[in-house]
């Protein structure tokens, strides 16, 4: 007969009650812990037109000037992103983008002239039924009032650097509501956000606070503080200045550069309608004594900086050029420190996401171009970095391709949300906690600059992809028509155009691997006839599948199926 064992099956017992115990002890701690965690905070500075040559985390040839140790401290105490793109180099659309995960003509803002009305602004709507308080103080543009946000404090349109008004909540109706402030834009947008921090937010809600400085932009306005900075300093400048080689197409310069004279802003003199002396030199001795562009022979054409006399005029506005620029740099620089103490000194830091980037990049001489606009990668590339010790490890870099449509799906996830359907981009939490791209990941991004030859910068129109080897520039040349079509039909008038013209259309290439500063195009080279083959694919493949097709505007289709196989 089977005889049990009390003994030894009471000890059995007892072992696997205090491990019953134990589990639903760590069961209910974990439960504990769960409802006792805060959600993290989120802080997104933004700066207009900061570009990735004037950080030191991406080692261009400005890094050794050390323009922005702050918010290099924050890059490398966190992931920083090497291959961040913005869709449409220009501040609405960039904007738009940003608030609303979509692309364009999905979210109807194509131009400067475009609006983000209250029910498009996604972003904060979506934060907001997480149980995040929202703000947004600093730089708007989006015309609309930014309602969707519980606070706002924002520059009317463009606003101004100094003693700069804000539209703010009130009795009124938007836009009526303006105080007055005095001060440098970047210490008062800080002041503002400080405030709200400290006097305004609910205590106990987790805070989602867009805050966006309005410098660099020019006219680069700096406060009088940096006037000494870099002063005495040589500023490195970029080869391209002088000798812009074998960039560009004929769609960008011309037969024979026959249009090199006024396409894309320039440093030097080549450019009769808007060249950098007429920014920074206005009604001046030194304007009128080297900014007279028209007083240049006009057979030069790209020979200008080839003789000693332009390369010496050209340096000097350069030098005065990224000295401004560098010095309202160093202003946000110093104001985002400003901002990082007081979250260390409230217990905040630890657990608040901070985002940086930028509106977009910029040209800082680079072919002899500023402004941004074009599909050139210091146009169109990003500075964009993310710190959070509890999920982000210190001293992360990735090449992931990521684009500003990005933005919005990645934060709300951040917040402990869900990406929403109807957001075109696509989170990249997972990058940001890992460090690597995840199985399928995007690989290539796509771009489109509407606005042709507007705003006296002269940008042709065109659209292009970009993967981590190759770019493909397409240039249609075709600026809007008023047509019967009220679809076909825009107010190109309020583009601010000097004159209005069709460009040649042309395709360019780029080898990126082998030539990253983008100085030779060589769409015509065999070599790369495969390349291109699959990259126009590609193309077209990413504008149908992101709604950004021509099917609205068919006389640019036409151009685009007539030459696309050239």
């Amino acid at each position: 007969m089977y005889r049990i064992n009390f003994r030894e099956n009471g000890y059995l017992i007892i072992r696997v009650f205090i491990m019953i115990i134990l589990l639903t002890s760590c069961q209910d701690q974990k439960k504990i812990n769960k409802k006792n965690t805060k959600p993290p905070n989120i802080i997104y500075i933004m700066s207009d037109d900061h570009t990735t040559q004037a950080l030191g985390i991406y080692g261009s040839r400005l890094a050794t000037l050390d323009p922005t140790p702050t918010l290099d401290k924050i890059a490398k105490e966190g992931m920083i992103f090497d291959n961040c793109f913005v869709n449409n180099s220009i501040c609405v659309p960039s904007r738009a983008a940003i608030l609303t995960g979509q692309r364009a003509q999905t979210n109807g803002v194509i131009d400067l002239e475009g609006v983000l009305p209250p029910e498009k602004q996604h972003l904060p709507k979506e934060v907001k039924k997480l149980g995040y308080q929202t703000a947004i103080i600093g730089k708007w543009h989006l015309h609309e009032e930014p309602a969707a946000f519980d606070y706002y404090k924002v520059l009317p349109v463009q606003g101004a650097y100094f003693d700069p008004d804000f539209r703010i909540q009130g009795e009124k109706p938007w836009p009526e509501n303006v105080i007055k402030t005095k001060g440098h834009s970047s210490d008062v947008i800080t002041d503002m956000t400080l405030d709200w921090l400290e006097n305004k937010r609910d205590k106990n809600k987790p805070f989602f606070l867009m805050h966006h400085f309005k410098a660099p932009h020019d006219d680069f306005e700096y406060a009088p503080r940096y006037e000494k900075y870099l002063e005495g300093v040589f500023i490195p400048e970029p080869n391209s200045l002088y000798d812009n080689q074998n960039n560009g197409s004929i769609a960008t310069r011309g037969k024979n550069d026959s249009l090199v004279r006024i396409i894309g802003s320039s440093v030097s003199r080549r450019n009769v309608v808007r060249n950098q002396a007429m920014n920074i030199y206005p009604d001046t001795d030194i304007y009128k004594k080297y900014g007279n562009a028209q007083e240049i022979s006009p057979d030069l054409h790209t020979k200008f900086n080839h003789t000693d006399e332009e390369k010496a005029y050209t340096s000097k506005v350069y030098q005065d050029y990224l000295k401004k620029y560098l010095r309202c740099v160093k202003g946000v620089d110093d104001n985002v420190k400003r901002l990082l103490d007081y979250l260390e000194k409230n217990d905040l830091l630890e657990n608040t996401i901070i985002v940086y980037t930028g509106d977009q990049g910029f040209m800082l001489g680079e072919h002899d171009y500023i402004d941004k606009r074009w599909m050139y990668d210091e146009s169109m590339r990003m500075p964009f970095f993310v710190r959070f010790p509890k999920a982000i490890k210190k001293g992360m870099r990735t090449d992931a391709m990521i684009n500003n449509t990005d933005f919005a799906p990645t934060l709300i996830e951040l917040a402990g949300g869900q990406k929403p359907g109807y957001m075109q981009g696509h989170s990249f939490k997972s990058i940001l906690e890992s460090g690597k791209e995840p199985e399928g990941w995007q690989q290539a991004t796509y771009y489109r600059y509407w606005m042709h030859m507007a705003h006296r910068h002269a940008n042709p129109a065109h659209f292009g992809i970009r993967t981590k080897k190759y770019k493909l520039i397409f240039y249609y040349g075709r600026y809007w028509i008023d047509t019967d079509d009220t679809s076909a039909s825009w107010n190109k008038n309020s583009w601010g155009n000097d004159f209005t013209r069709h460009t040649p259309v042309a395709w360019e290439f780029y080898d990126l691997e082998k030539d990253p500063k983008e100085m030779n195009n060589a769409y015509d080279q065999p070599v790369y006839k495969e390349i291109i083959k699959e990259l126009k694919k590609q193309l077209r493949d990413l504008r149908g599948s992101l709604n950004e097709t021509d099917e609205k505007y068919p006389h640019i289709q036409k151009i685009v199926n007539q030459h696309w196989d050239e």
